[in-house]
């Protein structure tokens, strides 16, 4: 199906689909920052908009597949074909019939006149600017012929790599994965920028990253929302912490931005960054002394509970945790006990806190605070981190032979660059592994063979890994980069052939999240617009041509339909687990797991069955058994700077969208008013900021909301700007990560700039 220039402006201007973007950001509280003018003077967000009734349109199912807590459940009206808007599925408890801002945008996202449309080469070289467009089958026959002359000239696709990561994390997207498993053994990006130091600390501690419902969180009587800014990033969460506290519960807000959570916490306390892991010693060792711990269940359920104790007794002095925090001692006190005393209690950690080089200890750290206190395994407590426990499916998509005669890797761990040795069969070869938090400089160190294909998919390379003018040497030294996207981004400026993918409107596919306990079926809306094809077809299709070329050189399917991907995905125990027959009871709404309370019957899954305060794997790998406070990062230039989520964006999805510029035009840093006067910059004034990595031109915005010694950007967002974060922040590893996700995590949050006046 195509769209003449005059329907794609009506669907673009659509009163409908932008009423409800509106009521969205009213819904969320946004529309009071707001500048003026947003509304129609005869718009009224309060009345109910006017519509020929359900039975106009066609309704379908779909579900949010961004790297999100929310993973909200969507039910779409279309009509004559056509997108008209949104809404939150109403079946969910957790959804409750609302989106968030971003998700608001999804017609505008669709519809977006920015979005690629047609397969594109640039000819005059990565980064020239100088495009063409080419067919389908032109791209797809490149991406063989390279990949064949690749496989003959080195004996093997190892110079074959695939940087893939959470743009898009409906399930049958692994896919991508299984695409090129279909080709051989070649080398991937292992590991996550986001939250694998805290994985491995829970892991450590409980055996596995598995949290409470968090719509338990409305009954909790004490909630630590620690380093998690929910108000902005997972908005539909809120309403149970709202209940809880309407209901008498406190609900404390530990961090050092003051937040739009913090706003509304009824206790604020601006910790120092990377102290965290400090201040919650400091607190068990009070609840200890206060004798308020939990004795019963920890020497029922508890492993190294004694030298733990041992350890507060002797290094952890209540002084020097004031000093070190910044947290008056009284204060620290008074929440120490009052946490203690409140049952059941619970801690929500975010995954900004594990993004320092000390984060997984900080991790382990609150993990045995929770545990003292006696709220590990109780309804409405926990230590709350996040889970993968309903993603129980087949990964059909991925799971795709080796050619035979394939040949792969065979050198040591650590050989030839930062290889991460994980997954894989237990043969003679396998895929090779390099550290996706190094991406430029294991781009650049590969050898034998070098790498000389990337493929870039669910993933913007620019706007999320690190050492931006690293990351421009390895890609001008790759002989082909592919980038498959939606929105032509900063790596498809460096990219040799851009491929237009589908959003989640225009496929099938299933979706769970990571924090709550529903799943959501994704039907297929609307057709695909223009030339967009999806992950699949485009594996399809490579498969195809690989083997006109040469038969047998893939083996991926060379036909596929996303229905029916999304059908294989489904077993019986996803079933059981959600109550449901068959798959397609989903397009009647989304649907719940059966509730499980985590290590309710204090059966952990650590070697030893029980909560690991002393851990014989931690000691092996990180070189301390006890969650032990390690310092942070040291400074290497004047101010720290962290870069926080924005509400407006995700990562760098979102913020393209023309509406969403209307209301976030620009970014800014924002810099506390004694810093701000030292330097002589006022609000709106255009600043520097740099360091040893770069220098960013960004207009300043001077608020307490950030310490004294601490610049704030948010992440970045490219439409017509250069500016991004990480050309501040460089590679450097936190303490924990490749444990269990393959490669150590990265420590951005310890990044150090300077700024002056421009």
């Amino acid at each position: 199906m195509s769209y003449s220039k005059a329907k794609v402006e009506e669907i673009l201007n659509n009163t409908i689909s932008r009423r409800s973007f509106l009521k969205g950001l009213a819904a969320s509280g946004v529309l009071s920052a707001l500048p003026g003018g947003v509304l129609e003077a005869n718009e009224d967000l309060n009345t109910k908009i006017p519509y020929s009734g359900e039975k106009s349109y066609q309704t379908f199912r779909n579900a949010c597949p961004r790297n999100c807590y929310d993973t909200c459940s969507i039910k779409t009206y279309v009509k004559d074909g056509v997108m008209q808007f949104i809404e939150g599925a109403q079946e969910s408890t957790y959804t409750r019939g609302g989106c968030c801002v971003k998700g608001n945008s999804y017609v505008k996202r669709v519809y977006s006149a920015r979005r690629l449309k047609y397969p594109m080469m640039q000819v005059g070289g990565k980064g020239s600017g100088t495009w063409k467009r080419i067919s389908w089958d032109q791209a797809i026959d490149i991406i063989a012929k390279k990949l064949l002359d690749m496989k003959k000239e080195d004996g093997t696709l190892l110079g074959a790599a695939l940087t893939k990561y959470s743009g898009n994390f409906g399930i049958t997207h692994y896919g991508i994965e299984g695409m090129f498993n279909s080709i051989g053994y070649t080398t991937r990006l292992a590991g996550t920028p986001c939250w694998p130091a805290g994985i491995d600390a829970q892991n450590l501690d409980m055996g596995d990253m598995w949290c409470n419902d968090p719509e338990e969180m409305k009954d909790s009587k004490f909630i630590i929302l620690w380093g998690v800014n929910p108000a902005a990033n997972s908005v539909h969460s809120m309403k149970y912490i709202y209940e809880a506290k309407s209901k008498g519960a406190k609900v404390v807000v530990i961090d050092p931005i003051f937040t739009e959570t913090a706003s509304k916490a009824s206790q604020y306390l601006q910790i120092k960054t990377g102290t965290d892991g400090l201040l919650a010693l400091g607190m068990a060792k009070i609840i200890i002394d206060a004798k308020l711990h939990d004795q019963k269940w920890l020497d029922a359920h508890s492993k190294g509970y004694k030298e733990y104790k041992a350890y507060l007794d002797k290094e952890v002095k209540l002084d020097d945790v004031s000093k070190v925090t910044g947290i008056p001692l009284a204060m620290i006190k008074e929440l120490a006990l009052s946490f203690a005393k409140a049952k059941p209690a619970t801690v929500w950690m975010g995954y900004g806190m594990q993004r320092h080089t000390n984060g997984g200890s900080m991790i382990r750290a609150i993990d045995a605070l929770v545990a003292v206190s006696g709220n590990i395994g109780k309804y409405a407590g926990g230590a709350r981190y996040g889970h993968l426990s309903t993603w129980g499916f087949n990964y059909a998509a991925l799971s795709q032979a080796k050619p035979e005669g394939s040949v792969g890797y065979t050198g040591p761990e650590g050989a030839k660059g930062e290889f991460a040795q994980v997954g894989g069969e237990k043969a003679a070869y396998t895929d090779r592994f390099l550290n996706i938090n190094k991406t430029a400089r294991e781009l650049l160190s590969a050898k034998e063979p070098k790498i000389r294909l990337l493929w870039v998919a669910c993933k913007n390379v620019f706007a999320q890994d690190f050492d931006r003018n690293q990351l421009i040497r390895a890609f001008q030294q790759l002989d082909l980069v592919v980038v498959a996207d939606q929105f032509f981004n900063e790596t498809a400026k460096w990219a040799d052939i851009v491929l237009p993918v589908t959003t989640q409107f225009e496929e099938y596919d299933v979706n769970v999240s990571y924090w709550h306990y529903w799943l959501s079926i994704n039907e297929q809306a609307i057709k695909p617009l223009f030339e967009i094809k999806s992950d699949l077809e485009i594996a399809a299709m490579l498969s195809k041509r690989m083997n006109q070329l040469s038969k047998g050189s893939c083996t991926f399917p060379q036909s596929v339909d996303s229905k029916e991907m999304t059908i294989k995905e489904f077993n019986p125990a996803i079933y059981e687990q959600f109550g449901i027959q068959s798959w397609e009871e989903l397009k009647k709404g989304p649907v719940k797991a059966k509730a499980v309370i985590p290590y309710a019957d204090g059966k952990f899954k650590t070697p030893s069955g029980k909560f690991e305060f002393y851990s014989e794997k931690a000691l092996e790998l990180f070189g301390s058994a006890l969650p032990a406070y390690l310092e942070v990062r040291k400074p290497y230039d004047r101010f720290r700077m962290t870069s926080p989520h924005s509400r407006w964006s995700l990562h760098s999805q979102f913020q393209n969208l023309e509406w969403m510029e209307d209301f976030h035009p620009e970014p800014y840093v924002y810099v506390n008013p004694d810093d701000a006067e030292e330097k002589m910059v006022s609000t709106d004034d255009m600043v520097a900021v740099f360091n040893r990595q770069g220098v960013l031109r960004v207009r300043a915005k001077v608020t307490d909301n950030v310490q004294k010694g601490t610049l704030m950007m948010y992440e970045q967002y490219y439409h017509n700007t250069i500016y991004n974060v990480n050309e501040l922040v460089d590679d450097t590893s936190s303490d924990m990560g490749a444990f269990k996700t393959g490669a150590p995590g990265v420590a951005l949050h310890d990044t150090f700039v300077n700024f002056k006046k421009l």
